[in-house]
Parts: structure tokens; C-alpha cells; sequence
């Protein structure tokens, strides 16, 4: 069997690091067992979906490298979701409702006034034909709802959760479409995972309620159910859920200079017993498993995330990087200044470095002599070979100085800084006139 998984957003805003984990997971799955991961743009709403918000879910999935196998729609499919309504309304699974919004909300109301769950009464199924018509002709438009099956209980095996069991008779027939004529979530949702062959779905846990219904839906259309696997949500670094996490974008990560890999490392094991490590694809598609995540909410940190860029960073070969480099920044420049990176973007700040002009600060008074010296050796040693180690070999030999008095004052003429890259990597990028110029402080 073909594995078949898809990712389902709305483009009703943009993709947040919940969204973003689902469809990393989806991906995988369908990475991992050979199969395909679909884009469906759930985009029924016509009056909260934008174009524009469309365009981003693809920015933003092609950014990470999540790219679908095949897109669909759901605003292009209307003709099939009303084939599959119209079967179930004969079929006596769907039924019209005719109470405004204000009664059921009384109704609710009422029911939890007396301890009791707000469920549906089912008021509508009582109608008889003639007050139906009655309702029509003066106006009132139904909405409609799909009719639980009381008869047994809804259970299954989620590969995250376990065994799962709801009680139909505790739960509301839940509307599939408004008076309007619109769809709402449930039955669209379900149609399109029977008519895309997919195998898996991969959501959070707040739509467990709905795995439940949908489950009689996929049964009442005569169709056998995808596996369900709900991922216990995201909570932030203080332990709590988190509002702050609903609005992490792409847009921010991108800005804050974090690499595709490093979300999709992070994201990948969260939730899971396993490192999280800066590895490659393939070997995090190997070990990933819906049984390795367990149902305790996933704590997502930035300062992990932030962490775990720089060790991606300083794996990353040139070739990925050289379109993001300043001009004239070579492979031994990047492969030198590449371990001091956190971000990508800080390699054009030693590149600066490199090729001045830089602050030198002004030298101690016992350095300034040294210094002086440091330079007329820098004119007369061989920089075709280890420049630097033959710079300060030569020093502690002339000078006697050893450890940071003789290393700390060249650093900080060199590059005007106390820290930073290899000096046995940087000074033959500086270059001999240059090095010499700031020794001498010129």
C-alpha cells in the first residue's frame, strides 16, 4: 500500500510552529515509507481566505524543503463534496436544522443550568414534513448536520495516543454546512482523504473529538478510515501553553537568521525521548516513528533552536552558503570564520574583518614595542607557509613572551578584536600588507 499523507492549512493567516511541525511530520512519514505528502489548501472559507496567504503556505514550505508531491484545492471541488452530501442526505445520514444561532445557544444553556452536556437534541429529526415546508416558505433556510450513530462505540488505535473510545451518545451531531450553503470543516476534510487515498493523518491533539466523528463519516460513506496520529501540542519555554507560539512564523525565523535544517532537526524529535541533533535528513527520516512521541506536551525553546543553528551552521559546506556570502569571500575564507557563526549572516562581519579598514585599538605602552617588532617580523617571514605560527614562533623566541601576552596584543592589532576566528586561518586572509599596516598601527 501506498503511504499517503497530507498537510491541510487554511490561508486564513500565516503558518505558525504548530503548522509548521505537522507538516514536517507528514513529510517525513511519507518520506520515510516511500510514499506521498499532498498539499490540501482547505480554503472553503471564502470570506476568510486570501490569495496571498496561499502564496505563503508555499513560500514557507518550499523554504523548509517540505515539498508536496500534488496540490489540491477544496474551493475547486465543491461538485464532489455535493455528490457525497446529496448520497448521505438519501441515505437519512445528514438532516436539515432549522433553530437560529440565539436557540441553541438557550439551549446550551439550559442543559449545562441543569449539570448536564450541551449536546444536540435532535429537535429537527421531530419535524414533521409540513412544518419543514412551513419553515421554508416563511424563510428559514437549515443548516445541516450529520446523524451519529448511537449503536456502538467509536474506537481506535492512534498510533501516538493508543486506544481511543467516545461514547456517540455524549456528543452533538455535528454540523457539515451552514444555511448559507457553506461548508464547514468536517465532511469536506473527510471526502477529500477518501477521494486523495490517504493513508495517515498526522494533526494535534485538539482534533482527536473530530477523529471521532469523522470516523462514522468515512463509515457512512463506505470508505475504510486513514490511521490517526495526534501529536500532543507545543508549549513554550516557560512551561505553559503558549500565544506567543501561534504567532512564530517562518518570517521570524527567517529574520532571525535560523537555517531550514535547524527547524526541521528541532521539530522533527520534539516530543520524542531522542536527541536532538544536528543531522541530516535522511538520518532523521530513518529513525522517525509516530511510537517514539510521547503524549506530554512538546516544549518548544528558541534558545535550543538558536543553539542548535550554530551547530548547523558549522557544518554547512560552502556551496550551500556562497549565494548568501559578500563578494569575495572564497571557500577558505568561509571555512575559516564558519566555527565563530550563530547565523549565516555574521560571516559578512568578519569578512570586514579581513579586509578593513578596522578600529585598532591603541596598544598598552609595553606593547607598543612589541608590537613594532611583531611587524618588521610579519615582513620578513615566508606567508606562502603556516604564517601565523611562524609570526609568533618567532616572537617568543625574540621576546620570551608566552600564552596571552603574546598572542591577545596581535588579535586585538590584527583585527581590533579579543576574540574570533583561528588566527592561523584568518591572518593569510588578511594578507601581508595589511597585517603589517596594522602592526604598525598606520
Amino acid at each position: 500500500m501506498m503511504i499517503v499523507t497530507r498537510f491541510a492549512p487554511s490561508p486564513t493567516g500565516r503558518l505558525h510552529v504548530g503548522n509548521i511541525r505537522t507538516a514536517l511530520h507528514n513529510w517525513m512519514w511519507a518520506r520515510a515509507n516511500g510514499g506521498r505528502f499532498l498539499l490540501r489548501i482547505d480554503d472553503t472559507d471564502a470570506e476568510r481566505s486570501e490569495e496571498r496567504f496561499v502564496e505563503a503556505i508555499r513560500t514557507d514550505l518550499g523554504w523548509l524543503g517540505l515539498t508536496p508531491d500534488a496540490e489540491v484545492r477544496q474551493s475547486e471541488r465543491f461538485a464532489l463534496y455535493q455528490a457525497r452530501f446529496d448520497a448521505l442526505v438519501a441515505a437519512g445520514r445528514v438532516y436539515p436544522a432549522y433553530e437560529t444561532a440565539q436557540e441553541l445557544d438557550l439551549k446550551r444553556k439550559i442543559l449545562l443550568g441543569r449539570g448536564l452536556p450541551p449536546v444536540y437534541d435532535r429537535a429537527a429529526l421531530t419535524l414533521t414534513d409540513e412544518r419543514r415546508a412551513a419553515l421554508e416558505a416563511d424563510g428559514v433556510a437549515p443548516h445541516w448536520r450529520f446523524r451519529l450513530d448511537h449503536d456502538a462505540p467509536i474506537m481506535w488505535d492512534d498510533l501516538i495516543r493508543g486506544s481511543q473510545r467516545f461514547d456517540p451518545a455524549t456528543m452533538s451531531d455535528p454540523v457539515i454546512r451552514r444555511a448559507d450553503g457553506s461548508w464547514l470543516y468536517m465532511l469536506p476534510s473527510a471526502i477529500d482523504d477518501v477521494e486523495m487515498g490517504v493513508t495517515h493523518v498526522v494533526r494535534g491533539e485538539d482534533h482527536v473529538s473530530n477523529t471521532a466523528l469523522q470516523l462514522q463519516m468515512f463509515d457512512a460513506m463506505g470508505a475504510p478510515p486513514p490511521a490517526f496520529a495526534h501529536e500532543a501540542l507545543l508549549t513554550g519555554s516557560e512551561g505553559k501553553l503558549s500565544k506567543r507560539l501561534g504567532a512564530l512564523g517562518l518570517d521570524h525565523f527567517r529574520e532571525e537568521g535560523i537555517e531550514p535544517r535547524a527547524i526541521r532537526a528541532l521539530l522533527a524529535r520534539l516530543g520524542t525521548s531522542d536527541p536532538v541533533e544536528a543531522i541530516d535528513d535522511a538520518a532523521l527520516i530513518d529513525t522517525f516513528d509516530f511510537a517514539r512521541f510521547g503524549r506530554a506536551p512538546a516544549r518548544f525553546d528558541e534558545a535550543e533552536l538558536a543553539q542548535l543553528n550554530a551547530k548547523v551552521i558549522h557544518g554547512l559546506p560552502y556551496e550551500e552558503v556562497t549565494d548568501r556570502l559578500p563578494v569575495g569571500m572564497d571557500a577558505a575564507a568561509w571555512h575559516a570564520v564558519r566555527p565563530n557563526l550563530t547565523r549565516v549572516g555574521e560571516a559578512a562581519d568578519w569578512w570586514r574583518v579581513v579586509e578593513g579598514p578596522v578600529d585598532v585599538p591603541e596598544p598598552a605602552d609595553d606593547d607598543r614595542e612589541y608590537l613594532a617588532e611583531a611587524a618588521r617580523v610579519a615582513a620578513t617571514i615566508d606567508w606562502a607557509g603556516d604564517v601565523w605560527h611562524a609570526l609568533t614562533g618567532a616572537l617568543k623566541a625574540s621576546t620570551g613572551r608566552k600564552g596571552k601576552a603574546l598572542f591577545l596584543p596581535l588579535r586585538r592589532s590584527l583585527t581590533g578584536l579579543d576574540h574570533g576566528p583561528d588566527m592561523a586561518a584568518l591572518l593569510p586572509l588578511i594578507g601581508r600588507e595589511r597585517a603589517i599596516a596594522r602592526l604598525s598601527h598606520q
